[in-house]
């Protein structure tokens, strides 16, 4: 993975809403995908002393086999902002993402895509910044409202916001909380929901999502394992 270039977070408010409302213009929500075998898990962990830990897991697909990780530690360059998240996670997630050995096919970010209030969060940023396709896949909701979903298993329902259509609630598990999937670059909703349900086993989240949030996590026994597995 090369490096992404001199890229600037430090921004003020109005200026960060701007570079936003700037490159979500840029954002393809087509299918523009190459042949998907490796799919990687991007996770926020903890902040200690003003830097912020991030972990991207590679996993082979389908079969979904730990193939690579990484993980960084960074100063935060911007205050806790909703909205602006991706200007305080992205520095420390392409310092990952630059660390790899295995090149991804697809970025699954935990967090919104297009599901945002001005169509272009994490997942759009960093599938703008990086080419490489990108879905967004938060544990709640930022902006927009769905239908009621049952509280069954595959359960879904469009997420709506002034009757646009920014995303998909889905419930990969019974009786529990829903995941809001959204387009983040190259990828149209439909497929989208098809990646995420297609790295999914037996929990609520992906297993992209839950390695790099054990990894982020700094959970010595899920680096431990990790480590065993890369070493066979």
């Amino acid at each position: 993975m090369s490096e992404f270039g001199n890229l600037h977070w430090d921004l003020s408010f109005a200026e960060a809403k701007a570079m936003q409302t700037t490159l979500a213009s840029r954002v393809v929500r087509r299918d523009d995908l190459p042949e998907i075998r490796r799919v990687a898990g991007i996770d926020v962990g903890f902040e200690d002393k003003g830097r912020v830990t991030r972990a991207a897991a590679v996993l082979a697909f389908p079969g979904l086999e730990l193939l690579d990780y990484t993980i960084a530690k960074i100063p935060t360059q911007m205050p806790y902002i909703p909205g602006l998240l991706s200007f305080r996670e992205c520095p420390a997630i392409l310092a990952a993402l630059s660390q790899l050995r295995v090149e991804p096919d697809l970025l699954l970010c935990d967090g919104q895509g297009i599901a945002h209030p001005r169509r272009f969060g994490v997942a759009c940023h960093l599938g703008v910044i990086t080419g490489l396709p990108a879905i967004g896949v938060a544990k709640s909701r930022l902006c927009g409202k769905s239908d009621t979903l049952s509280e069954e298993k595959g359960a879904r329902a469009e997420l709506r916001d002034h009757h646009e259509v920014i995303g998909c609630v889905v419930r990969t598990r019974t009786a529990t909380r829903p995941l809001y999937i959204s387009i983040g670059h190259r990828i149209s909703l439909n497929t989208a929901v098809y990646y995420v349900e297609a790295c999914l086993t037996h929990y609520r989240l992906p297993e992209t999502t839950r390695w790099a949030d054990a990894l982020a996590s700094n959970r010595g026994q899920a680096v431990a394992r990790a480590n065993r597995i890369l070493a066979r």
